[in-house]
Formats: C-alpha cells, structure tokens, sequence
C-alpha cells in the first residue's frame, strides 16, 4: 500500500486544462460507473464525515472511496483522504490525500458546465465568494476560455481578496472589476459564478434582476432558491444530489449534465434561457483522478 501526500500530487504538476479533460472523461463514464449516493454522519455540532465510494468502469478496475471530514477546531476544519483499491483482487492500493483532488475537480466541473452550458457571445464573468474553490474554478476556465477577445471578469469585494484575486489572474484580454453589491455582479451578467460556502439569505430576491441569457453556477448551492422557481432549465451532476430539494418539484426543466455532453439531451437551446447548473460533486471524479495519480506515482 502506497501512501500519497498532497506535496507528491501537487510535485506532479498537473495542469488545470488536464483536469478539464479528466472531469469530461468521468462524466463520460457515469452510466458505466457503480455510483451509490453519498453518505454523511454528523458526530456532534456541525461537524461531519462524508463518504463518497465509486466503482469505475470494469476497464478501470478501480474502486474507491473519498472521505471528507469537517471538525470544528482543526485546522484546516475541511479535510479529505481517499482509499484506492484494484477492484479485481480488493488490494488496497493507496491511501491519497485527496485536499488537491478536491479543489481541482470541483474547479473543473464549474469550468466545464461554464463551457457546456454558457451563451456562445458570453464576456462578462462575475464571482462571489474568492477563496481555493473560485481559484481553481479561474485557473481551469483561464486554460478553455478563447483567447480571441476580451472579457470582463467582476469580483464582489471582501477584504483584499478581491484585488489578490485580480492580481494573480491578471491576463492582457482580462478586465477585473471590483464592485460592491450583488446587484452589480447581476448587471449584464452572462455567467455568475458563487463559491459562498455561507448565504443565509437570498442572493438576490428581486428575480427580474437575473438577465435574460445567464448561466448561473452556485458551486455550494446556497443562496439560489428562488431561481429554482423561475430559471428555465437546471443541471445537475446527479439527480439523487437535487431531488430533495424544496422546489425540485417545480424546476421548469431538468438534465443531468452528463446526458448533455455524451449528446443525449440538448443543452442550452438559445441566447435568452436562463439556466443553473448545481454540481454538488461525484466520488466519481475523485477516484478516477485518483487513479491517473496513483499511475503516475505508483513505480516511484
């Protein structure tokens, strides 16, 4: 059994427009995949441990199962460790921190639905919440975005994490814009982007204030409630993460994401829809990121 620090993967240097590639391929899978829905326990307060087991296609053969444990007074309070096994023999093969595999695949996904499922003419990108989730979600949008025009990137101010954030992600077809309100970050907005881990209230309740055409990307979902009511179609990376949602019953249309890109629904239809896009993220896309890792490393 091979242990895997965070320092080994990082070392390996792989590039956010790889990550793209591998969340395609998983998602490419899915319905090939044994993916049993995720399970959380709550030992006391707030805290939780969250498993995320995934079978992946018999070509693979690989099984694994991510844990992700949230307890109050660590530091970091949010941390991640996977089991791999080869699923022919039930060989333990490693256990991986799995802190990078998360931010990156969760940046990944968010790119990809971004490109799936934005309006062809989209420029104007705006943020909320700026921390390691919206990095990784700028790193892997900056490696598929087009580089032949300009766009405006809005960031809703916190701090100084707003201007860090422009800083680091400073390109010569980039525009950053700082603003104050979320109201702001809605004018004109083609794709909205939040990586809130904490909105008690509403985003915004004013629903005439969403323009027509957004594609709108709640990475940790909160917040969002009254769009689920009047946006046009929403996706998600797996029914079974929404269906217990209150207004699920209600969405105007529903696909899982996957059954657009392997081209068995339509995605969006045109310029004027509005849409959402909830991935609330899959054991699928770990182990299988998991997997590429432990090849890369295994012979070390």
């Amino acid at each position: 059994m091979k242990y895997i620090s965070d320092s080994e993967i990082r070392a390996l240097g792989i590039s956010p427009k790889e990550c793209v590639k591998w969340v395609r391929q998983s998602f490419g899978m899915k319905y090939d995949a044994q993916l049993p829905p995720k399970k959380s326990v709550h030992p006391q307060g707030i805290d939780f441990f969250t498993s995320m087991p995934c079978l992946l296609p018999p070509q693979y053969d690989s099984y694994g199962v991510k844990i992700v444990s949230r307890i109050c007074g660590r530091k970091p309070s949010i941390k991640s460790d996977l089991l791999l096994y080869k699923a022919s023999t039930g060989e333990l093969l490693s256990l991986m921190d799995a802190d990078w595999i998360t931010q990156m695949r969760t940046g990944a996904v968010a790119a990809l639905a971004i490109e799936t499922l934005q309006k062809t003419s989209a420029s104007v990108y705006s943020f909320i919440g700026l921390g390691s989730t919206a990095d990784a979600t700028m790193a892997c949008l900056q490696a598929i975005l087009p580089m032949d025009r300009p766009f405006t990137i809005r960031l809703k101010r916190y701090k100084d994490q707003a201007e860090r954030f422009a800083k680091k992600w400073a390109k010569a077809n980039y525009t950053f814009v700082i603003v104050d309100t979320n109201e702001q970050l809605l004018d004109n907005c083609d794709v909205l982007v939040s990586a809130v881990t904490e909105m008690p209230d509403l985003f915004c309740a004013d629903d005439t204030k969403y323009p027509e055409g957004i594609l709108l990307v709640p990475i940790h979902t909160r917040g969002f409630q009254n769009c689920d009511l009047f946006f046009d179609h929403v996706y998600a990376d797996d029914k079974g993460h929404v269906e217990g949602f209150k207004y699920f019953s209600q969405f105007k249309a529903f696909n899982e994401l996957s059954e657009v890109l392997l081209e068995k629904v339509h995605g969006r239809e045109n310029g004027k829809q509005r849409i959402l896009a909830y991935n609330i993220g899959l054991g699928l896309h770990d182990v299988l990121f998991a997997t590429k890792i432990y090849e890369r490393l295994k012979n070390d």
